[in-house]
């Protein structure tokens, strides 16, 4: 997918009075620009899109905010990060900046605010998730502002040759080009030359327009040591012998971060738990006592770090393996932001491949899954409204693989997305219906007499089926979403969406449903093959028998001329020696209970890999549904590789 976007070449600006100089220092008070941060800015302030590839810590952030308060319109920024979006919103506001987010945790309040500034064209910045994009009033919305700037943080998310593919990265691009965004700018920290590439096709950003700063960052020293029988103590003695200060510790599941924070706590260091499983308060309030704390370790899954602002990190320990190099490269980064020396060490253990590998797998739907998803979309009318959730549940398929699936339909031609509806909304209003139609515009009062005569009152809710309302009235059903949305906007009520349900159309039809079955299960075994050779290249990272820091700078196309004279081989002179992983053979008997189990219950455990799954712990929605998760049989073999288990049942 390529797209032209035009627009803001011409545009006037406050460029006469202010300059990127003087916004920089009067309005963000830093002396000078970082490396690369002014070219950026140039290419975005003549009317050019771009791409920023700096690394992490680097300050990509600025590319964008800088530009915002020079142009004319408000900068969208896209982010998956809401803790970043957050922080950034908060120090933008203390100097003076007009930005708002809009994101699950703001009350309706609060997103009501941030809408009525959007419309009104108080914003400078205004924070999303991609996962925004479905709400049909923010598109609205947005559709109707006028867009300086779109700027797409984690950019290398929209390429499926990344380590984070998302979805709902592949459509931002032509939304951009939508809503008339005057120019785009593409901002990651992990991109391989392949992923670049992509990355510049899809939001048409030419190659000159492409800025990196370079990728080795000297002050990071990349150590690795074999993991021995007792991992834990090893990891309080590294921490013991490691640089002061504060530190993150990196796992892979969220009962690992917990059992080793007990570990870390009884061995008297200050150490807190962050994983996704936490409620959000409790993650925030961890994430601020590591902001301000001077010592401090976080044992954490990889939902710490990215919305952490804090320079001097003096250690990362990976205590598991990281999935990815590109992974390493962002967790590793987060240590010396200050650009004092800071220590990167990984433990080192053959069998975390197990694990790791599992998740890949479990990512590949079975073929019986996708062809009823398949026949499912194909067999009725061309105008779908699909409900996601119970989607995911007929199909048993993940919620992530089912949206990679109806994006690859949807980039095939088969399918058309639609504006997200939702199939109810209730309100809760502030004054009475009669007073609301007393200060209402006397043009629009029959309007929204129309729609609040529909309405049903439960305790202090009301509620409203719109598609009823809309064909009793014979009006369009977006209108009376209209109307509701300005009564909120007017403060005469609170307003929640609830249900959502998103729109296709069928564009054409497969030939041979079978045909395209293989087709899109074949993407999935190329994604999986891609994702364990990405496991695989970890292995050898580790292992490497020359200096690791330049074979992880050309990765990411930028060998380093001579040795880093930092890292374990270039410290020792020798490669760590890992242990290969422990031959973990079946038991038998645990093998005959599980066929027993199978033929017992074959709907949610006849596939090989969904019976594969049930056995190696990984959740699904069918198995959750059928109340399986909880079996003494669930996860018996997570300990066996998960191909190992796969060739035993379809061999």
């Amino acid at each position: 997918m390529s797209l032209d976007f035009r627009g803001g070449i011409g545009e006037k600006t406050r460029m006469e009075t202010r300059t990127p100089l003087t916004t920089l220092q009067q309005t963000f008070g830093f002396p000078a620009f970082r490396a690369g941060q002014l070219e950026v800015i140039d290419h975005l302030l003549a009317g050019r899109s771009a791409a920023a590839v700096f690394p992490t810590g680097s300050g990509k952030s600025l590319c964008y905010q800088l530009p915002a308060l020079l142009l004319d319109g408000v900068t969208l920024v896209v982010s998956p990060l809401i803790a970043l979006m957050k922080e950034q919103t908060q120090r933008l506001r203390a100097q003076g900046v007009a930005a708002a987010s809009l994101d699950s945790t703001l009350t309706a309040e609060e997103s009501r605010a941030a809408m009525d500034d959007l419309r009104a064209g108080r914003l400078k910045l205004l924070y999303l998730a991609p996962e925004r994009f479905n709400n049909e009033r923010t598109r609205a919305a947005l559709l109707q502002a006028r867009i300086a700037l779109f700027a797409v943080d984690e950019a290398h998310c929209i390429s499926e040759w990344g380590h984070n593919f998302r979805p709902d990265y592949l459509k931002l691009a032509r939304f951009a080009k939508r809503c008339g965004a005057g120019r785009i700018l593409a901002l990651t920290a992990t991109a391989t030359p392949a992923v670049l590439a992509d990355v510049c096709r899809g939001f048409a950003i030419d190659a000159a327009a492409v800025v990196r700063t370079g990728f080795h960052r000297p002050n990071l020293s990349f150590q690795f040591t074999a993991a021995n029988a007792d991992r834990p103590a090893q990891l309080v003695e590294r921490l013991r012998a490691g640089p002061p200060g504060p530190a993150i510790v990196y796992v892979t599941t969220q009962r690992a971060a917990e059992t080793l924070t007990e570990v870390l706590t009884r061995a008297g260091f200050p150490a807190r738990t962050y994983h996704a499983g936490m409620e959000t308060p409790d993650r925030d309030a961890v994430q601020a006592w590591f902001q301000d704390a001077k010592e401090a370790v976080v044992v954490a899954t990889i939902a710490f770090g990215m919305g952490v602002d804090k320079a001097g990190i003096r250690a990362v320990y990976h205590y598991n393996l990281p999935k990815s190099l590109e992974n390493y490269s962002q967790e590793a980064g987060r240590a010396g932001r200050d650009g004092e020396p800071a220590h990167c060490e990984a433990l080192v253990a053959s069998d975390d491949l197990n694990q790791l590998e599992t998740f890949v797998y479990g990512d590949t739907p079975d073929p019986e899954n996708v062809r009823s998803l398949v026949d499912a979309l194909f067999r009725g009318d061309d105008d779908l409204v699909l409900n996601l959730f119970e989607l995911s549940a007929e199909h048993d398929l993940r919620s992530s693989v089912l949206s990679t699936l109806l994006t690859y339909l949807e980039l095939d031609g088969f399918l058309e997305a639609g504006t997200p509806l939702y199939a109810g909304y209730k309100f809760q209003p502030s004054l009475s219906s009669k007073e609301i139609l007393e200060r209402v515009p006397d043009e629009r009062r029959a309007l929204v007499a129309q729609v609040l005569r529909h309405s049903v009152k439960a305790r202090t809710w009301f509620t409203i089926d719109l598609a009823e309302t809309a064909a009793k009235e014979r009006i369009p059903r977006d209108r009376v979403v209209e109307v509701l949305d300005d009564l909120a906007t007017s403060g005469f009520l609170t307003l929640k969406a609830e249900g959502i349900r998103h729109r296709y159309k069928v564009l054409r039809r497969p030939a041979a449903t079978e045909e395209l079955t293989q087709e899109l299960h074949a993407r999935f075994l190329q994604r999986e093959r891609r994702e364990l050779s990405r496991l695989a290249e970890v292995m050898r990272f580790v292992t490497l028998e020359s200096c690791q820091a330049s074979f992880l700078g050309a990765h990411f196309g930028e060998p380093l001329a001579q040795p880093c004279g930092r890292c374990t081989w270039c410290l020792t002179g020798h490669a760590i020696e890992v242990p290969p992983r422990p031959l973990s053979p079946i038991d038998e008997a645990l093998w005959q209970k599980a066929l027993a189990l199978r033929a017992e219950r074959p709907d949610p455990l006849h596939a090989p890999r969904s019976f594969a799954r049930f056995l190696c712990g990984l959740p699904s929605p069918r198995l959750s549904r059928k109340k399986l998760l909880g079996h003494p049989l669930a996860g018996s073999l997570a300990h066996v590789p998960f191909q190992q288990v796969l060739a035993r049942i379809a061999p």
